[in-house]
């Protein structure tokens, strides 16, 4: 199976149920998505762990680029923050690192950026292309000083979904050293607005849209997933849907 009929497949799957849930409540698309993922996992590992993402040109950005998951966190810090512009807005990268870190937006708008045009493939069945800014994630994990024996990046953000607890969100360290893997801060040329993400979300480009996790709020580098959710290394995945989402 190739990775175009991996999403193919998946994101049609998706259609048959509206919404994330679709995956949860469709045991065919379930199905599906499992069987592909390891498929998949080594298809990408065999292009090069470097291997980018397709990149487009500006004339190409769509018109309009839906916002999914949570679109107005309605938790009351959160809100306090917007209220504010984020200026007291941190990102901590904790974990199983020398030298943890406690980042204010600032911080992250003062460091180097990495701007690319990508598309972003939804497991509800649409895409669309934006053209993305932000800090690569490697820059973090370098400052860091991450240990050899961290195997993951966990991502703990601001807004809850549907759920008691915080949403959260994992890659292993090799999508996250990726050149494409960035914490973008701006879509299209402006700030992030909170439909999207606002002030910080993930872009991990070789992956479905449900791992582009938003409202970061702490990185966590961790060897087990064991301790976060039930274990599985993401709110949508510990609800059915494959842990690797490469497309």
């Amino acid at each position: 199976m190739t990775l175009l009929t991996r999403r193919t497949l998946v994101a049609s799957s998706a259609l048959l149920l509206p919404g994330c849930d679709a995956l949860i409540e469709n045991p065919r698309a379930r199905a599906i998505a499992k069987a592909a993922e390891q498929a998949t996992l080594r298809g990408q590992r065999l292009l090069g762990q470097d291997a980018l993402a397709r990149e487009f040109s500006a004339s190409e950005i769509s018109p309009l680029f839906k916002a999914n998951g949570t679109i107005n966190p309605e938790e009351p810090a959160y809100q306090a923050h917007a209220a504010t512009a984020f200026k007291n807005w941190r990102v901590k990268v904790s974990g199983l690192v020398k030298n943890p870190l406690s980042l204010s937006l600032t911080d992250l708008q003062n460091l180097p950026a990495r701007s690319q045009i990508t598309r972003h493939d939804c497991v509800e069945g649409w895409s669309a292309i934006g053209g993305w800014s932000g800090p690569p994630l490697a820059l973090l994990l370098k400052a860091a000083a991450v240990s050899e024996a961290a195997r993951y990046a966990v991502f703990l953000c601001a807004d809850t979904y549907h759920s008691t607890t915080r949403y959260y969100e994992s890659i292993d360290l090799i999508d996250a050293w990726h050149p494409q893997t960035i914490l973008a801060l701006r879509l299209n040329n402006a700030p992030l607005d909170i439909a999207h993400g606002a002030p910080v979300r993930l872009r991990v480009e070789r992956q479905l849209g449900y791992k582009h996790a938003k409202y970061i709020e702490e990185i966590i580098l961790t060897d087990t997933l064991a301790p976060y959710g039930q274990g599985k290394g993401g709110y949508w995945e510990d609800r059915g849907y494959e842990w690797y989402a490469g497309i």
